[in-house]
């Protein structure tokens, strides 16, 4: 994560856009996921110390810790990597076993200390749309299309959110596992080339100093530090975009680093036609730096098949997680490969950032 010095300067960057996602509608009820996640781990947290108390030494820790993932993430240096895996033919490979797979960071073979399947661990998805002036055609379709794809993706234990960037970025559904509230979000992307145009209906849209169209790497940015960075668990994000960011501030180093720190896999469904090419370039190192893929789309009744696919990996995933050899809290980045001893294809993420002292 950033330092405070790093803060500070986004907040002089993007006072409005911090202040969007730092002072969100209060929701602190009993019925809210955030909260009720919160206050389980809590729970169990509390469960676990008096049981440990109770005990004393008389317990020993478990070898096989298969099917298990950690509790506390941040009292214990781990690893955690999400990955698929695609036979020959591009299927994807259900049931494997860890001992099926190995793990190296920086070429060095790791311990697996954690394993399971995915399908079942919650998830926090952000669905991120593009509303520039390049979407005119999409964007109805991408509202259907999306909608249909959280309902079939979020459950009650998930977490999603919407965002929409164009000459902003505009949070317009906070996180929640309500599919209602996240149509509604949905329903709010307008196209915004400036003007009076676009935004959230009654707020407007977030300021920038520079308008120009679209702040793409920005978006990725805020997503993955603000609210992604906050949760445990699986996480994704899913872009429907052209590609082509025209703005920012920051570059798209900045914007892969911010989704590694959050753990996050990146997709992207990459629109485009005739008047508006596509950056294929940029779209596929986001996403394969990130342990995600990149869908080419050209025409809008594509997009079904699209999402698809991509609900069908976040349904087949698995999860390793490791702590690492090297002790040393640096901050610089480590190298990941997962390799499947059967010489299956294994998508993960390439690497993450080390903890800081």
């Amino acid at each position: 994560m950033l330092g405070l010095a790093g803060v500070r300067e986004m907040h002089s960057i993007y006072p409005a856009i911090f202040s969007r996602l730092n002072h969100l509608p209060n929701k602190a009820s009993p019925k809210t996921p955030c909260v009720r996640r919160i206050s389980y781990i809590c729970t169990v947290f509390l469960t676990l110390l008096v049981a440990a108390a109770s005990v004393g030494q008389n317990t020993s820790p478990k070898s096989d810790q298969q099917g298990q993932n950690p509790k506390f993430r941040k009292n214990v240096n781990v690893v955690n990597v999400s990955f698929t895996v695609k036979d020959l033919h591009g299927a994807l490979v259900p049931n494997l076993a860890k001992e099926q797979f190995e793990v190296l960071e920086d070429g060095k073979p790791q311990t697996i200390k954690y394993f399971s399947t995915e399908s079942n661990q919650p998830l926090t998805l952000g669905l991120m749309i593009d509303s520039s002036a390049s979407m005119q055609r999409m964007l109805p379709t991408e509202k259907v299309i999306a909608a249909d794809f959280l309902r079939q993706v979020v459950t009650e234990k998930d977490l999603a959110f919407v965002i929409s960037f164009d000459i902003s970025v505009d949070l317009l559904q906070d996180l929640t596992s309500d599919v209602r509230l996240l149509r509604a979000g949905l329903e709010r992307a307008r196209i915004n080339v400036g003007g009076s145009s676009g935004g959230i209906p009654g707020q407007g849209p977030v300021p920038i100093t520079r308008p120009k169209g679209t702040l793409l790497f920005d978006a990725v940015y805020l997503a993955s530090d603000e609210i992604l960075g906050k949760q445990v668990g699986r996480k994704a994000l899913v872009f429907l975009t052209a590609g082509e960011d025209e703005g920012s501030r920051l570059k798209l180093s900045d914007a892969i680093e911010a989704a590694q720190k959050a753990d996050a896999i990146c997709y992207v469904v990459l629109l485009s036609d005739s008047q508006y090419p596509s950056n294929m370039g940029d779209m596929r190192q986001l996403a394969e730096q990130t342990g995600g893929r990149v869908i080419p789309v050209t025409r809008p009744d594509k997009m079904g098949e699209a999402f698809t696919q991509i609900s069908a990996e976040l349904s087949s995933q698995y999860y390793v997680g490791y702590t690492p050899d090297n002790e040393k809290r640096d901050g610089t980045f480590r190298k990941i490969e997962v390799k499947s001893k059967e010489g299956h294809t294994v998508r993960a993420r390439k690497g993450y950032y080390a903890p800081k002292s």
